[in-house]
């Protein structure tokens, strides 16, 4: 250890103590008013704290001015499990001691005065779902990527909005406690840094280092005040939703799933309790549950829910991330478990009310010139003396027959025409209507496994394992007729036959014979033991990297020229240490 790194590990300790400890009195702009010349006022108005459990347990740290506001805390805004990162934070690294009721009553507190409007909070709800095998496709820049993504998905700074002082001091806080971001992701041309430059070319501009690009962007982009959550604090009002709900969602590799959920108020304002049933629609399967959630910043629902399974299909503890619509009709997201949170339903609830409603069909298309028996779902349909001609679904799509019908489902056959256009349609019954409910195709072009590439975890000895539920969707080539453009429509899951094959990485590679295996007719991926395996040159753990393939023979299609679609698959070793696991629902 050389005396070159001993000065930039003593830097970093004082970056440290200046980011997190600041002098009683000082407002963000304060305390780096020494080192950079910025004056002593903020530039920018902080959020005053008023609540008293909130100042009486951060306000020995985070030190008041005239205004009320709390240094660092008022110029932040975040999402619920932002502030409860933030509060878990202080107990283990600042000796904050806390209640369970007071630290939920912050969280609530500082998601309702400091959190994200919901235009704010959609583009990272993929991250607070746990969306794992959703590629992160909207970071802006190779700079941002590399000062942000190359430890942490970006969506985690994006989920939080700050003023242009608390971007630089967080940046201040990630030198301090990981050192090594300096040289692997802060600047350019740093030990290890992987690229990014070095020294400008003679007469060239001087180089900017990818963090300070990063500050500038969030600066900009992603300020303490905005007119979505000026907007959004105008309108906030009290959620009301007791109630009945329709449950309407897929599952991967199960597919629809049809329920009601039952929400009543809890002990305390933004609390509920909920009863759930559902039922698989493909295997006919019923679920009961039972549930408590909290609603903040009048739109995000965190709930758990519980029941007596102990099934990778039926597990015990379920959690809820999900968020309510502006007129607090539905409410949707996802509904995940696992030890990864990598198993889940997309949920939508549909608030159950005195007149009709079509939730959707159990297919998710259907082809132009056939004939096909449909079944469509919905809650207090109108069916008495029910006629073909009242059931539509759009010019080319001609309802034939009635088989049967009830207030929550018409059985129907129809008949598409050879020249329907394709795309979305609406489906009605009278005059119930659900929009772009299902899709009219004249041909399935190709089909894409669920994910590009995906993680799964080896387990089952002293850490649990990590699966993955893959799928194949199938797509048309859109009005343009170009495959992989915009205008490509996704006609939903089908029915492929899954298979696994070597991704060839070394010679003799036989990492496809010990990393686990795939349901051939499901896609569901379940890795191997941890090891190490003997049976392994030189005895290693079954960690590897394969191939998924999918192939369909769709309607009508050349059985000896099927459609193929693959994910490049890691199969790794558990994840040994976890870092905050936000569960808010508590």
């Amino acid at each position: 250890m050389g005396p070159a790194f001993l000065r930039f590990l003593l830097a970093a300790v004082l970056v440290l103590v200046s980011a997190s400890a600041q002098t009683p009195g000082s407002g963000p702009g304060e305390n780096n008013a020494a080192r950079s010349g910025r004056p002593t006022e903020p530039a920018t108005p902080g959020i005053p704290v008023r609540d008293d459990v909130t100042k009486k347990a951060c306000g020995s740290c985070h030190q008041a001015d005239k205004e009320g506001n709390l240094t660092r805390i008022s110029w932040i805004r975040t999402t619920p499990e932002g502030w409860q990162e933030a509060i878990k934070r202080m107990v283990r690294l600042n000796g904050l001691t806390l209640k369970p009721e007071d630290a939920r009553h912050i969280v609530q507190y500082l998601s309702t005065e400091n959190g994200l409007a919901p235009e704010e909070a959609a583009p990272v709800a993929w991250f607070l779902q746990k969306r794992t095998l959703q590629a992160e496709t909207e970071i802006p820049s190779e700079e941002l990527k590399r000062a942000c993504a190359s430890c942490h998905p970006y969506a985690q700074p994006n989920s939080w909005r700050r003023s242009g002082e608390e971007w630089k001091l967080l940046t201040d806080m990630h030198v301090g406690y990981f050192p090594v971001a300096e040289f692997t992701a802060f600047r350019n041309g740093g030990r290890g840094g992987g690229g990014g430059g070095g020294a400008a070319a003679p007469g060239a501009p001087p180089q900017r280092h990818p963090v300070d690009l990063a500050v500038e962007h969030f600066t900009k982009n992603a300020p303490l005040h905005t007119p979505e959550w000026a907007k959004w604090k105008a309108s906030m009002r009290p959620a009301r939703l007791a109630g009945r709900w329709i449950l309407w969602g897929d599952q991967p590799g199960k597919g629809r799933v049809l329920g009601e959920v039952t929400i009543a108020e809890g002990a305390s304002a933004n609390e509920f309790t909920t009863k759930i049933s559902y039922t698989e629609m493909q295997t006919g399967r019923k679920f009961q549950r039972t549930g408590k959630a909290n609603l903040y910043t009048g739109y995000a629902w965190r709930g758990r829910s519980d029941s007596n399974g102990t099934s990778l299909e039926d597990p015990k503890a379920m959690r809820e991330v999900m968020s309510v619509s502006r007129d607090q009709s539905t409410i949707e997201g996802r509904w995940f478990w696992g030890g990864y949170e990598e198993l889940g339903i997309n949920a939508k609830l549909v608030r159950a009310n005195e007149g009709p409603q079509v939730l959707g069909l159990d297919t998710y298309s259907l082809a132009s010139g056939a004939s096909k028996q449909v079944k469509i779902y919905g809650e207090r349909l109108s069916v008495a003396g029910l006629k073909p001609t009242d059931i539509s679904m759009g010019n080319g799509v001609t309802v034939t027959k009635i088989v049967s019908a009830t207030p929550s489902l018409v059985t129907a056959e129809v008949a598409v025409a050879k020249d329907a256009i394709s795309g979305p349609r609406d489906v009605e019954v009278n005059r119930a209507v659900a929009t772009s409910a299902v899709y009219i195709y004249d041909k399935v072009d190709y089909i894409k496994v669920s994910a590009d590439s995906a993680i799964a975890r080896l387990g089952g000895n002293t850490h649990p394992k990590g699966y993955v539920q893959f799928e194949a969707i199938a797509y048309h080539r859109g009005l343009d007729g170009k495959k992989d453009t915009p205008d490509d429509i996704a006609l939903g899951p089908v029915q492929a036959k899954w298979t696994v094959e070597e991704f060839l990485a070394r010679f003799d590679d036989d990492d496809k014979d010990h990393v686990g295996s795939i349901n051939v007719e499901t896609g569901f991926f379940t890795p191997s033991s941890e090891g190490p395996n003997p049976k392994r040159k030189w005895g290693t753990d079954n960690f590897g990297d394969v191939w998924v393939v999918a192939t369909f023979n769709p309607p009508g299609g050349d059985p000896a020229k099927p459609l193929t679609a693959r994910s490049y698959l890691i199969v790794t070793v558990p994840l040994y240490m976890r870092w905050d696991q936000p569960e808010v629902a508590n």
